[in-house]
């Protein structure tokens, strides 16, 4: 019983960090339509998030954006030897970027930038067979960072931005008591914050290559004072189980190094190919911190052993006329979940990303951007072992967007 439960609250918490099944990038329309391709870009005030060296190299003085990307995300499990079959019903997922950047006289740029890099939500059926270790789970987490830059040269810039992180999540699952009827259940809620950064530079080469390279360090998110409710738990179980109780864990989110390379084919053609080696070995596991222990309910240390990864992007754009700019791409993202550590509250795939995109300029300074994405995650048989729970998993997600940017 011990087991079961330190394990069963350790899985909740995951989510607070990486993304409750959908870890996507949506920080930038027009990048979202390349494949969410940006690091060698210089397109407007989102390079705050995608290469802050390029802020202090844009066109205007003055830049903004906007934009909000609806995610319409779907898992299915399916067990043939017990004939398990399970899809979620999820909410749909609201993640946003705003950017503001200006430069001051000639070199320097001071920007600021509010972003949700995870905000989804998972929610299997109350009596699925996955229950004892998810039910639901529910997430937000926004990112704020300030940003300077500095114009080294007429083709070589550098920036840095200060990233504060703040996040919070609701998760609800079945508990497995010795007398359960179904109706026991267990919600964690909890809150967490941290501090990173995140670096770059952007060069180019020439009049037709651009490159870029950016460095964001890992965010060590510490959650105090998480709420733990645990409902209709027997009488005789009341004593081990207590009805209220807090945690505290750290959450590591990765660092990440970049490269883009952008070339000019024309005027009008522009080709692009960028890498992020994702450093998710800085998680290895999750320790919990209990207020109250009991003699079956200990602070829990469970593995993880998540693996870097390498995942790369192409993507296009071709400039129609002065108002229309269509845009395309594809990009191969790994899971960095070993087989062996596969949870359904993060069912996090090898995915599969298409992408297509627009602006519209109805005036000189104004862009209307749109964007569509489709996710597909690669079928993956897949056990949790401290559990003994595995299947088959399937997952999609279908994500258009729109935004505004303006610059003068």
């Amino acid at each position: 019983m011990k087991k079961w439960i330190s394990a069963l609250v350790a899985l909740g918490i995951t989510g607070i960090s990486l993304g409750g099944g959908f870890q996507v990038a949506l920080q930038g329309q027009k990048q979202i339509g390349m494949a969410h391709i940006g690091v060698p870009f210089k397109l407007d005030a989102s390079s705050i998030y995608f290469n802050p060296g390029a802020l202090p190299m844009l066109d205007n003085k003055f830049s903004a954006s906007v934009g909000i990307s609806p995610i319409f995300s779907n898992a299915a499990f399916q067990n043939s030897e017990y004939n398990y079959n399970y899809e979620t019903d999820n909410s749909v997922g609201t993640p946003f970027s705003a950017y503001v950047n200006y430069i001051v006289g000639e070199k320097l740029s001071f920007g600021v930038g509010v972003y949700t890099p995870f905000g989804s939500s998972v929610k299997w059926d109350d009596n699925w067979a996955g229950r004892y270790l998810i039910q639901n789970i529910a997430l937000k987490a926004f990112f704020i960072q300030p940003t300077v830059g500095y114009k080294i040269s007429d083709n070589f810039g550098i920036g840095a931005g200060f990233i504060y992180s703040t996040g919070n999540v609701t998760i609800n699952r079945a508990l497995p008591l010795p007398v359960s009827d179904g109706t026991q259940t267990v919600e964690l809620t909890g809150k967490a914050q941290g501090y990173g950064g995140n670096i770059g530079l952007y060069y180019d080469l020439n009049d037709n290559i651009h490159l870029g390279l950016t460095y964001k360090t890992q965010i060590a998110m510490e959650a105090k004072d998480g709420e733990v409710k645990m409902e209709n738990v027997p009488a005789s179980l009341a004593s081990d189980f207590p009805a209220t109780n807090k945690f505290s864990t750290t959450l590591n989110l990765p660092g990440s190094v970049n490269f883009g390379i952008g070339y000019d084919v024309s005027e009008k053609l522009t080709l692009a190919l960028e890498f992020n080696y994702v450093m998710w070995k800085a998680y290895d596991s999750l320790i919990i911190d209990f207020e109250t222990n009991t003699d079956k309910l200990t602070d829990s240390h469970s593995p993880r052993l998540y693996e870097n990864t390498l995942a790369f992007r192409i993507g296009a754009q071709y400039k129609l006329n002065d108002k229309l700019t269509p845009r395309v791409g594809f990009y191969y993202d790994p899971s960095p979940v070993q087989d062996d550590y596969f949870a359904p509250e993060t069912p996090n795939m090898n995915n599969l990303g298409f992408t297509a995109g627009l602006s519209y300029l109805p005036t000189e300074n104004l862009s209307i951007d749109l964007s569509f994405l489709y996710i597909y995650g690669m079928k993956r048989t897949s056990t949790y072992s401290p559990s003994n729970f595995g299947g088959d998993y399937k997952t999609n997600a279908i994500i258009p967007g729109i935004g505004l940017s303006y610059q003068f």
